[in-house]
């Protein structure tokens, strides 16, 4: 079988390294296409992955005319090299996944989440064949829609799946038993994000000012505009490939963004998120609230004075694994769908019993 995968940001080639690795061992051929965003290709070469590049995620502002040019230019780069792999099924999200498959007539297996933007999803589903998202999405795409029981995360954070590095105290140079807190600042430059505000500067530096009397603080800035110079941190300079085991070994991650919160809280680590301006409401974190493992805050005060707090707790660390245990485990391993999905070539009727029963149409869920 060809498998093709549509990979556009860091996020995404964590979310299939673990399922194409395992095609790829069982004698399947699969190719990532994928743009120059963040370290989107820095993640394929760290894993090995097969992959070739389409375009760039440009940041800086664009006429429309550009803008119009650019995305012409991705998609004939997609067509081209789409055609030229000829897929027995194409993985994704969004119009470039939907247009690889109708281009090459190819089944498409859309895996969402609960994003707040319609865009990919009205413009993606009327080509889809299957689409997956977590239980706790909330909308409804129809009779190809089937959800699952976890995020999609675990595809690489499950139990099941998740080896933590046991050299990774030792990779940022802290102690043993140093505490330390991750705090990531959003770049807040996706779609989605358009007119959304994190952390302001004076609230970033108070809260590393705060947190650092506290705990070692590590700053992943994914905007890379921060001097941390005159400030009481250190830069997270690690291989980004790494960032999930210095999550699990964290005391705490304290975010403006929703991917990491997310991912540190599967992992057991107190995962604080800000919201700042950002007034929607994602299924994810409300079912991660109830479960206990991520907290969410509208006012900056709230979060920095509840990080302090918990850095105070001495028995946070065990209650939040204590969690991580009897929630997490019971999850659906991802990875494992993915595969099975990709070997049916998109076709649910095709899945064994055991696969089939982890799906849920999303028609009979809501």
């Amino acid at each position: 079988m060809r498998i093709l995968v549509l990979a556009n940001t860091p996020a995404h080639v964590h979310q299939y390294r673990h399922a194409v690795d395992r095609l790829e061992r069982a004698g399947h051929d699969v190719l990532v296409l994928t743009r120059e965003y963040a370290c989107t290709t820095d993640l394929l070469d760290y894993f090995d992955m097969p992959y070739r590049v389409y375009g760039e995620h440009a940041t800086e502002a664009y006429s429309k005319l550009q803008f119009a040019r650019e995305l012409g230019g991705q998609f004939r780069t997609i067509g081209t090299e789409a055609i030229r792999f000829g897929p027995d099924v194409v993985f994704g999200r969004g119009p470039y996944a939907a247009f690889a498959g109708t281009l090459t007539r190819t089944p498409v297996v859309l895996v969402l989440d609960d994003e707040p933007g319609d865009f990919n999803h009205t413009v993606s589903r009327p080509f889809a064949d299957c689409i997956l998202s977590p239980a706790v999405t909330r909308r409804d795409l129809g009779d190809a829609h089937y959800t699952f029981d976890g995020f999609k995360e675990c595809a690489y954070l499950h139990p099941d799946v998740f080896e933590p590095n046991e050299d990774i105290r030792e990779y940022l140079d802290v102690d043993r038993d140093e505490p330390y807190v991750l705090v990531r600042f959003n770049a807040l430059d996706a779609l989605h994000d358009t007119d959304i505000e994190g952390f302001r500067p004076e609230q970033r530096r108070d809260l590393i000012e705060r947190l650092s009397e506290s705990a070692t603080v590590f700053v992943s800035d994914e905007g890379g505009e921060m001097d941390l110079r005159t400030l009481p941190a250190r830069p997270y300079d690690l291989h980004p490939a790494l960032i999930h085991d210095a999550m699990a070994e964290a005391s705490l991650l304290v975010a403006d963004t929703g991917t990491m919160a997310t991912e540190a809280a599967l992992l057991g680590t107190p995962a604080f998120r800000y919201r700042g301006t950002d007034d929607h409401e994602y299924g994810e974190f409300r079912e991660l609230e109830r479960a206990g493992l991520a907290e969410q805050f509208d006012e900056y005060d709230a979060v920095r004075d509840r990080s302090l707090e918990i850095l105070a707790d001495e028995g946070a660390a065990e209650r939040w694994q204590e969690r991580r245990r009897e929630y997490v485990g019971d999850l659906v391993n991802l990875t494992d769908l993915l595969v099975d999905v990709a070997r049916s070539r998109g076709e649910l009727e095709r899945l064994d019993r055991s696969t089939k029963r982890v799906l849920q149409p999303r028609s009979q869920s809501i």
